[in-house]
């Protein structure tokens, strides 16, 4: 509809149609003909509106009908021109309003927009400071772990050592002593057995104390004492080390051990061992009463050091498969496992520039390969 801040025509006021309904009704009531134009014509009357002439109204029979018919147009038109007018106003005000909530709709949607935004900015932020978190209690666990290791290897190798040594001292000399107390007792068949039956205890005790100094060795090669932070270091080595000192924990661990040749990788060897002691302590609760875990190293085509742990465990479940590196997951009873044995094992790996990779098949078993740079 067209505003009427401009002069209307007489086909904008009334269509076509109307026009020629409201000629008919006034034609009806008049009984004469009348002509209604657009265009000025001989006798006729000027039909106005807003002083402005619109149109003219002919009857050349009856010029006081003619005139009288003109009128009651014009007020006809008056009042079609107010209608006309309301509505206009109607549709404006309406537009406007819809203009200003299409307005306010916009603001909103922008102000969502940008608190939806902020709200990501922040849920971003806050995982990033959860995962900080998670990455830091790894690292405490791990340091506090490894330095009660360590207490634990320098007050034996501080008790133990020494002790040890006085008793292996003492076992040579007795051993030494025996043989002259074989020359000066009675050679008869008691005599034999008795100093025969000394013979292999005082040999089970060197035998016993030459296993305790190899424990604390292993405890202290394990927890890096006297070592540098970063030194060149003998996989394999490691490798016997920490099964040794499995073993020791272990009653009846089958273990075994097929080193290859590797190049010395340089590193920290307490988390190497720590590393290797993670994998292969999930490695021996997952093991049957007829279980076994085999220990290979080698050395890739492309010159990679790889060092596989395979066990024939329970295996991982394919649900659990894509967690078991995820922090604090454990497939263990309550009370049994932190759920970062796996997950330190990979950050140690990738802090040697490392990758770990894991297949398993629940029921038949697990093998991980943690794979080093090459040199």
């Amino acid at each position: 509809m067209r505003s009427f801040e401009d002069d209307p025509t007489l086909s904008e006021l009334l269509p076509g149609d109307r026009q020629q309904q409201l000629l008919q009704l006034l034609q009806v009531l008049s009984g004469r003909p009348l002509v209604l134009s657009e265009t000025p014509l001989t006798g006729a009357q000027a039909i106005e509106f807003n002083l402005e002439t619109l149109g003219w109204l002919h009857c050349p029979e009856q010029p006081r009908v003619q005139q009288a018919a003109a009128r009651l147009l014009e007020f006809v038109l008056f009042y079609v021109g107010k209608y006309r007018l309301a509505a206009n106003l109607h549709h404006d005000s309406t537009e406007a309003s819809f203009a200003e909530l299409q307005r306010k709709h916009a603001a909103l949607q922008e102000s969502e927009a940008r608190y939806k935004a902020l709200a990501e900015q922040l849920q971003a932020r806050v995982q990033e400071q959860v995962q900080v978190i998670e990455k830091t209690q790894q690292q405490l666990y791990e340091t506090a772990r490894l330095r009660a290791i360590g207490q634990l290897a320098a007050g034996v190798a501080h008790e133990i050592n020494n002790p040890i040594g006085f008793i292996a001292s003492n076992l040579r000399v007795a051993g030494d002593y025996l043989g002259e107390l074989e020359q000066k007792l009675p050679a008869d068949q008691g005599t034999a057995f008795l100093l025969e039956d000394f013979r292999a205890l005082l040999s089970e005790s060197a035998s016993g104390t030459r296993r305790i100094e190899t424990i604390v060795n292993d405890l202290k090669t394990f927890s890096n004492i006297d070592q540098a932070d970063f030194v060149p270091c003998d996989l394999n080595g490691l490798l016997a080390t920490t099964c040794h000192l499995l073993q020791t924990e272990g009653q009846a661990l089958d273990i075994q051990l097929r080193p290859g040749t590797l190049p010395r990788l340089s590193g920290y060897p307490a988390k190497l061992s720590q590393a290797f002691y993670n994998v292969l302590d999930n490695s021996a609760k997952s093991l049957g009463e007829q279980g076994c875990i085999l220990v290979s190293t080698r050395q890739l085509e492309d010159g990679t050091p790889e060092v596989v742990i395979e066990d024939n465990g329970c295996g991982i479940s394919e649900t659990d498969l894509p967690r078991v590196f995820d922090p604090f997951f454990t497939t263990r009873p309550v009370g049994s496992g932190t759920g970062l044995g796996l997950t330190v094992a990979r950050d140690i790996l990738i802090a040697h520039r490392g990758e770990v990779l894991l297949n398993s098949r629940q029921g038949v078993g697990t093998c991980v390969r943690l794979r080093f740079p090459r040199r």
